[in-house]
């Protein structure tokens, strides 16, 4: 069993990078800055691509073609984990909306 890994390292989630290198993109494109669409977008897309592969593993796991039956918990994990994250995120942000709404001027 050497060469084979069964367990992946943890990749970073994408990079939201910062606002400056951002705004000089969008201004380089012609294109309006919105850092906190592109937050919101790369947390979908972090969903979308976990729940995919939790469903490429249950299929795989049924089909018994997945060797190391660990590697599916492991990724329900990780999807679990991306939901939780979005939905916090989600979460702040209509209570920042909130506040904001309430601010009298």
């Amino acid at each position: 069993m050497e060469g084979i890994e069964f367990i992946t390292p943890i990749q970073v989630w994408g990079e939201t990078g910062s606002y400056e290198s951002r705004r000089q993109e969008a201004v380089k494109d012609n294109e309006p800055l919105s850092l906190f669409a592109d937050v919101f977008r790369t947390a979908i897309d972090q969903v979308k691509e976990t729940e995919a592969d939790v469903e490429t593993k249950k299929y795989l796991l049924a089909t018994g073609q997945l060797d190391d039956a660990h590697t599916l918990p492991i990724a329900e994990a990780k999807a679990g984990l991306t939901l939780d994250v979005f939905l916090t995120l989600r979460n702040k942000t209509l209570e920042s909306y909130n506040e904001l709404i309430k601010i009298n001027l």
